[in-house]
């Protein structure tokens, strides 16, 4: 392999919701995690392009044949269009990275700790012919990694498809110090809608408005004001509150969260227990909750007090830490993908 200037080294976060990748060049981009083939030839003449991804595509998703290929943070299984979808998805975050031709590329890729067990095969494949090295690691280690709390601190990621918890002991994470739930955005997202049309049947609207609700105005604990959005009944638009539905949806994780945190702190050995009890990171989408940090503290206060801060930059934490961990890594570590 080239010198390590020569390479383009880069930090990807393959996400279910949001896919980020950082590179050495200085160049950072987020693309939502959807990709979009246009439906027929009609579409084609439309689009004026084979495929889209992220916003574009989903400004245009009527037209295509939409796919969200991660589902809890794992590649859907037994789809060749999803697989060729998380494919196609990680050429474009690369492509966005902008390196020269013949330029090789190592790439470190952050995943749920889940899909470390289940779905490295596929991603191996999935990176193939973009990258001539690989690495993957689990996304909260990524985190920490980039924000070097490699000691006695706990991240949880909290995505769309599943929240990832990783205590950090000084040394690479094992299985025991991780978790993963599937208690996160998407789940939110589920619950909101069923609470929404149970109280307003004749209500029509879409996940993907929910999902904007939700990313909107989202909270724990007390609302800072109603919550009102616009649904359809029938052709008319008509503001309804939701302000309730919303607190029931958003709190639906609070309990599996705090339940998991302390059942890895309890683990920890116990002189460093309180050290790790006020060094708490939220990551991930969900971390922008308003209130949940707050409530996760309240959870803390039972056990002798602890605290949950939330990362600087939840969108590039993964991406930029998994760029960090490339650019440290030795010869050894690197997979190599040639051939």
């Amino acid at each position: 392999m080239s010198k390590k200037s020569e390479v383009l080294h880069v930090g990807i976060d393959l996400g279910t919701s949001r896919s980020s990748i950082s590179a050495s060049n200085g160049v950072r981009h987020v693309v939502e995690s959807y990709v979009g083939w246009p439906a027929d030839m009609v579409a084609r003449k439309l689009v004026k392009k084979p495929i889209l991804f992220g916003r574009e595509a989903l400004d245009n998703r009527p037209m295509l044949e939409l796919r969200r290929p991660l589902e809890r943070g794992l590649i859907k299984e037994g789809s060749e269009r999803d697989e060729l979808a998380v494919r196609e998805l990680l050429r474009h975050l690369v492509s966005l990275a902008g390196g020269r031709d013949g330029q090789p590329v190592r790439a470190v890729v952050g995943v749920p700790a889940e899909a470390l067990r289940v779905s490295r095969q596929n991603l191996r494949s999935a990176v193939k012919g973009l990258a001539d090295a690989l690495m993957i690691v689990s996304e909260p280690f990524a985190v920490a990694y980039g924000m070097d709390a490699l000691l006695h601190t706990m991240i949880i990621d909290i995505g769309a498809g599943t929240t990832d918890f990783c205590v950090m002991r000084g040394r690479y994470p094992t299985e025991e110090d991780q978790r993963t739930l599937t208690n996160a955005g998407d789940s939110i997202d589920e619950q909101l809608a069923t609470l929404v049309r149970a109280r307003h049947p004749d209500a029509q609207f879409s996940i993907y408005m929910v999902r904007e609700w939700k990313e909107k105005w989202s909270f724990v604990g007390e609302p800072r004001g109603p919550v009102t959005v616009t649904v359809q009944k029938g052709a008319r638009g008509v503001s309804v509150d939701i302000t309730g539905e919303m607190r029931r949806a958003c709190e639906s994780v609070l309990a599996p969260i705090a339940e998991t945190m302390t059942d890895l702190l309890a683990r920890v050995e116990p002189e460093y227990q309180e050290r790790v009890r006020h060094n708490i990171v939220l990551a991930g989408g969900g971390s922008q909750i308003p209130g949940l940090a707050a409530a996760l503290e309240r959870t803390l206060a039972e056990y002798g007090g602890g605290a949950v801060r939330v990362v600087e930059d939840p969108v590039f934490a993964g991406s930029n830490g998994s760029l960090a961990i490339a650019l440290d890594a030795s010869e050894g570590d690197w997979e190599s993908l040639a051939g």
